[in-house]
């Protein structure tokens, strides 16, 4: 079965033809750009449809976007005049789970968005640092490694260090993995977060020292400490990001919790056979 985007193939294909600015100063998102069969279309339906698009064509000059945006409307205009009254049962009841969703996830986005105040990410900060106090200090590493596929390789470079050689360099020409690019840093980490030979070995070194060939399942090492310290608190932005999502995700549920407690519901599928979810034939006309 065909299926057309909101992005049809007309307006791609007009996505070449520039169109005039707007004549009328001052426009609003009332301001009627075009009607079909009487039915207006306003600017603020041209700016919604923009905003619809994927990124690659938001990113579109106005001149290249405006003429086949504004034809699309059109065309979805005088099509879905024709074919109004024309669904069938199962695009009727699929638009309206579609403006179900649509309706409840623009209400869950403003719960969400209303929660972003720089005074609730401060409290969630607050009670982030105090749980994260309460905890037992543990140590955490700062350590830089090279990794290659064999034993010699990672002994002739064991030599080139010991001759001298810089750690980061060697790391940035030699290394196999994505931290070859920084030098083969791996940043701070805590117990746990590496594979065991790795921690106990990082544990054994001093400030500065490095060890190696080291084997894991992963090749073969040679590993510098650069820094430990005990586990504190990171400072908020580097937590604001997760302290965010979780505000967001808390509002929304908290709105969900209370229409769903404020609203009189009748479960009436108790008894209903599961089996009936299978049978999609049911819409057909």
């Amino acid at each position: 079965m065909l299926s057309f985007s909101r992005v049809s193939v007309a307006f791609v294909a007009m996505l070449a033809v520039s169109a005039p600015a707007l004549a009328q100063e001052d426009p609003t998102r009332d301001t009627v750009l075009a009607r079909v069969n009487g039915t207006e279309i306003t600017l603020g339906h041209l700016l919604s449809a923009r905003d619809a698009l994927p990124d690659q064509f938001r990113a579109m000059p106005a001149d290249a976007l405006f003429e086949p945006l504004m034809e699309q409307l059109i065309e979805q205009t005088a099509i879905m005049q024709e074919a109004e009254g024309t669904l069938s049962v199962r695009e009727q009841i699929a638009l309206e789970n579609e403006q179900r969703a649509f309706i409840a996830n623009a209400a869950l986005t403003r719960a969400a968005e209303a929660a972003m105040t720089e005074e609730n990410i401060s409290e969630a900060y607050t009670a982030f640092v105090t749980e994260f106090d309460g905890r037992e200090p543990t140590p955490e590493f700062n350590a830089s490694h090279i990794i290659v596929e064999t034993e010699e390789q990672a002994q002739e470079l064991r030599a080139m260090l010991d001759d001298g050689a810089d750690f980061a360099e060697l790391a940035r020409e030699h290394s196999t993995d994505g931290a070859a690019e920084g030098g083969g840093s791996l940043g701070w980490f805590g117990l746990g977060a590496m594979i065991p030979e790795f921690e106990e070995a990082v544990q054994t070194l001093e400030i500065g020292d490095y060890l190696g060939p080291l084997e894991t399942r992963f090749g073969w090492h040679l590993v510098l400490l650069n820094d430990t310290r005990m586990s504190s608190a990171p400072p908020l932005e580097e937590v604001r990001e997760a302290l965010e999502e979780t505000l967001q995700r808390e509002a929304a549920q908290a709105e969900l919790d209370r229409a769903t407690e404020a609203a009189t519901i009748e479960r009436a599928y108790e008894d209903l056979d599961r089996a009936i979810l299978m049978r999609d034939e049911l819409l057909d006309d």
